[in-house]
């Protein structure tokens, strides 16, 4: 392995050229040669075996394991016989339910359903005049006028174009789940950081909440804590809380020798320690799994629609189903900016300094001024609401909407652009698509367990290769191979088109600033935009089916493997590429032969989070008519089938995690390699 210094290569210039040093190979070149070969040789065995006995290449249906029916019978036993001694299990969800029931109603009544004190008498909720003011209010005293012009801005539009309502019963969902969210998964955090063993116990399970579809467990907490906003609410909660908990354990890991004998010279106990000295320490690490908790739980509130969630998510969905385009970006882009306003005014008030309260100063002073200005503004807005109703509720005739304009902006590309349309979709189906889904359908199922399991052999070892294999024999046997490869064939084609796209952006953002910015407000932009949102366009210009699922599964998932290029090589140490031009490498030899190298490792991660998000967005593309686990899953909770939605969504668990802990094997090993350990 050749030194990562720029002596190693000055060392080299007099006498070596750039074509003969091999500067920075990423994989020996008979390395992958060889297990190339082997893999062939493993696919072609197994194949000609299969010619002559079927069940080599064909699963037998006899040999399936009823893990659907296991499964489902297990459900119904844990919410209909198993009891706790005084009360059933189901008793004991819906008496959470009920203690939840009450702050929840709380937050309910202040922002948007209001508080009956009688039988004609109601106190209205906070009105958005009022809300308003406190949101300007909070803005200025958290950062000044930028953060104040922010936050209204984004108020501004929910207001003027209706989705107020909608928007404030959301927030009251979020509100719920954030801190929840957040309580919960810092305490995990701490808990696997102090056990090795707990580690080890929660880990797998953050694994599943995260990977398996949020549309597989509605069914069962639809049995277990009825239907309506508060089953929405605990499966937000599930789904969004895992990153808080990962995001802690990585914190307190990363927290500096010195820091932690500091805080034990000084005296501190364990717990002191941990909440006084480290929990702070890590705050920047768990501001980040703050942000993807808001994010997580923005984007499942459209898919807990489906069991009364109500709010933006249901205006998405209903938008969907008429495949009106533009109710659907507002109702979109509302979602977007209720999450910037969240995430903002989060990280804001989390990285402002501790201030002492027993010394007055002027500036407290100030605040305490435009604390008592506001909240009696916000007051006096408030009570003045119910002599004038437009303060209380902005007036429908005077919102605003850009729906036709969308509307007939897409009408007028299908009709003008009908044929270059249809010729794309069935060029994109014909020539990639139907091939390789027809080629991977034909692989024998004892092949590619091998191949899987050799290659996981080869990236990390025996537990690697166990892991891998279980998890396909899981698929195997419950009886979703074939689905299993569809869906597998689907996001490869994804990833791959998105890599065509999304590598060659990356690389030119990483040499001009200027691009840099664009791809990354562009990204975020992608990455915010809730995922039903791009079914919509897709399905108006490219009708329902596969075509229109790779297209929308591609620009949702784009946006990492940008960001992941443009960031590795951005960070190529400076002094690695002046010695490699100093013996003689041009522009276009330092970034094939250096940057792109040193980067691979940060632009494998951005392919991994590529292919996870192309999965999220798989199993919901199944609303589109796509044939894969996706459609298993949506079939199960429309049939109320418990056990075949978790089965098909613990099967695209399993997908991700083969490729998750594969992809992580190899960035391990060739970070290792190249001493960036």
């Amino acid at each position: 392995m050749h030194m990562l210094s720029s002596e190693g290569f000055e060392a080299n210039a007099e006498d070596e050229t750039v074509e003969n040093m091999g500067i920075l190979k990423p994989v020996g070149f008979g390395r992958a040669i060889f297990v190339a070969c082997a893999l062939a040789a493993i696919l072609f065995g197994a194949t000609g075996l299969g010619q002559s006995y079927d069940w080599f290449a064909v699963y037998p249906d006899s040999w399936e394991i009823p893990t659907r029916a296991w499964i489902g019978g297990f459900m119904d036993w844990l919410v209909k016989e198993f009891s706790l001694g005084l009360f059933t299990f189901q008793e004991f969800t819906r008496s959470i339910a009920w203690l939840l029931s009450w702050p929840f109603s709380l937050v309910n009544g202040v922002l948007w359903r209001g508080f009956d004190v009688g039988a004609d008498w109601t106190i209205p909720p906070l009105s958005w005049s009022a809300i308003f003011v406190l949101v300007g209010l909070l803005g200025w005293w958290l950062k000044g006028w930028r953060l104040v012009v922010l936050g209204l801005a984004c108020m501004a539009f929910l207001v003027v174009f209706g989705y107020w309502e909608s928007a404030m019963k959301t927030l009251s969902s979020i509100l719920m789940v954030i801190p929840i969210a957040c309580v919960l998964g810092v305490y995990l955090g701490v808990v696997c950081y102090r056990s090795p063993r707990a580690k080890f116990v929660i880990t797998p399970m953050l694994d599943f909440m995260q990977t398996v579809p949020i549309f597989a467990y509605l069914l069962p907490i639809l049995f277990l804590f009825g239907f309506g906003p508060l089953s929405a609410m605990i499966a937000t909660l599930i789904y969004s809380m895992p990153p808080m908990v990962r995001s802690t354990l990585l914190g307190l890991q990363i927290v500096s020798t010195e820091v932690k004998e500091c805080g034990i010279m000084s005296g501190a106990t364990d717990r002191q320690l941990m909440w006084r000295i480290m929990i702070p320490s890590a705050k920047h690490s768990i501001l980040v799994g703050l942000n993807q908790v808001i994010m997580l739980s923005l984007n499942a509130v459209i898919i807990a629609s489906l069991i009364g969630a109500g709010g933006l998510g249901y205006d998405v969905m209903r938008a969907l189903k008429s495949l009106s385009i533009g109710q659907g970006l507002e109702a979109g882009l509302a979602i977007v900016l209720l999450a910037i306003v969240l995430d903002r005014f989060s990280r804001t008030f989390a990285d402002r300094a501790p201030k002492p309260l027993v010394t007055a100063t002027p500036a407290m002073a100030q605040h305490i001024k435009v604390l008592i200005t506001g909240v009696g503004l916000a007051s006096a807005l408030q009570v003045l609401s119910i002599w004038v109703p437009w303060l209380q509720l902005f007036p429908k005739d005077l919102t605003l909407t850009t729906s036709p304009f969308w509307d007939s902006l897409v009408d007028w590309i299908v009709i003008d652009y009908y044929d270059a349309l249809e010729v794309f979709k069935n060029s994109l189906l014909l020539y990639l698509l139907l091939p390789v889904k027809h080629f991977m359908t034909a692989l024998p199922w004892t092949g590619v367990i091998a191949s899987l399991t050799f290659v996981g052999y080869l990236l990390g070892g025996r537990r690697l290769a166990f892991t891998v294999s279980s998890l396909a024999l899981f698929i195997l046997v419950s009886g979703f191979w074939e689905k299993a490869i569809i869906t597998v064939h689907l996001i490869g084609v994804s990833v791959i088109l998105a890599l065509l796209i999304g590598f060659p952006l990356g690389v030119w953002a990483s040499i001009n600033n200027k691009a840099s910015h664009t791809f990354r407000v562009i990204a975020d932009t992608l990455q915010t935009l809730p995922s039903f949102v791009y079914l919509i366009p897709v399905v108006m210009l490219f009708q329902a089916g596969d075509v229109s699922a790779i297209i929308a599964v591609v620009a949702y998932a784009i946006a990492p493997i940008i960001r992941y290029t443009d960031n590795g090589l951005r960070q190529v140490p400076p002094d690695i590429i002046e010695a490699a031009v100093a013996i003689g490498c041009n522009r276009w030899q330092v970034m094939i032969k250096v940057k792109r190298v040193l980067a691979l490792p940060e632009i494998v991660l951005g392919i991994n989070q590529t292919i996870m998000l192309a999965i999220s967005m798989l199993v919901i593309t199944a609303l589109v008519g796509t044939r894969d686990l996706g459609q298993e899953v949506f079939i199960g909770l429309a049939r109320t089938d418990t056990g075949r939605g978790l089965v098909a969504g613990i099967s695209v668990a399993c997908i991700a995690i083969i490729t998750d802990r594969m992809l992580q094997a190899y960035v391990r090993k060739e970070k290792s390699r190249l001493g960036l350990s």
